[in-house]
């Protein structure tokens, strides 16, 4: 027997070329992508082993002469200053990061508790207010923010940084608005049969359930504290206490920034949300696609 080949139309053909040529162009957009995004993280890690002579002469993407100079990370890690030291710098902005999140977990989880579980007059207000204050830019705000905590004596203080940094923003309670809404109420309505109360019914049944939407919150808002800057420098400005941000940016000045030592401490301060992402990720990916379908 002969094996016939089958013509293929000319109609076959050009679909299968536009596939493959979409197939092609869609790589090649990820691969451009991926290089736009690692190229700043080689360069920095380039230049962290590099003299502050040799970064002068050298373009940031050549090679260091040695590679086992750790004098920068030595240099950025204890620090000549204390503005200087990620070590303080890293114990303060954990410490930070710690309270914020189990503040904002607390009180965005009980906010969707509430809302979701509880009909009362306002409930619909309420919902549409957190949705009225994200459409308020923060920067327009600080005049009035900065002067309430001049009065109450909260400039300067690590307490008065924190709370201000604890206030639970609106995608943290529409999370877990959305994993409320896909846990059944018959959970609630046989566990108050039994004689639980409501708040017995949040802590015992349903927060322990909730727990792809913590760790969701919890690494977004640990996140975005961690990488905050622009509070840290308006309320922590008196030198007493300083985060990684402000710690990375006492290097640079108006006649030399240290980029080279920069650098070193970029890459210091990546480590931690990278393993924390790494580690939580696949509670993270499920807590956006659970907080975004409903059950």
């Amino acid at each position: 027997m002969t094996n016939a080949r089958v013509p293929v139309s000319q109609e076959n053909r050009n679909a299968i070329i536009k596939k493959i040529t979409l197939r092609t162009l869609a790589y090649l957009a990820l691969l451009l992508a991926c290089f736009i995004a690692i190229l700043p993280i080689v360069s920095a890690f380039t230049v962290s082993f590099k003299t502050s002579e040799e970064y002068s002469t050298t373009n940031a993407m050549s090679l260091p002469q040695n590679w086992t100079n750790f004098e920068n990370y030595r240099q950025v890690w204890e620090g000549n200053q204390p503005s200087q030291s990620l070590l303080r710098a890293f114990g303060t902005s954990g410490l930070v990061v710690v309270v914020v999140v189990l503040v904002s977990v607390m009180m965005g989880s009980m906010l969707g508790y509430v809302l979701n579980r509880f009909s009362f007059p306002g409930n619909g207000l309420i919902r549409n207010l957190f949705l009225v204050a994200t459409l308020i830019p923060g920067i327009a705000m600080q005049v009035t923010t900065y002067q309430i905590m001049t009065d109450l004596s909260l400039v300067n203080t690590l307490v008065g940084y924190i709370i201000l940094m604890s206030g639970t923003d609106v995608i943290s309670i529409y999370i877990f608005l959305q994993f409320f809404e896909n846990l059944d109420v018959a959970l609630d309505e046989s566990a108050v049969l039994e004689g639980c109360t409501y708040f017995g019914v949040f802590f015992k049944i349903l927060l322990p359930l909730t727990k792809p939407a913590i760790i969701t919150v919890a690494v977004l808002k640990g996140v975005g504290v961690y990488n905050e800057y622009y509070n840290a420098n308006l309320y922590l400005n008196s030198g007493k206490y300083y985060t990684v941000s402000t710690a990375l940016y006492s290097f640079s000045g108006p006649y030399k920034s240290q980029f080279n030592i920069i650098c070193a401490g970029v890459l210091l301060t990546l480590l931690p949300p990278l393993i924390v992402f790494l580690i939580f990720q696949k509670q993270v990916y499920a807590g956006l696609a659970s907080g975004s379908v409903k059950g």
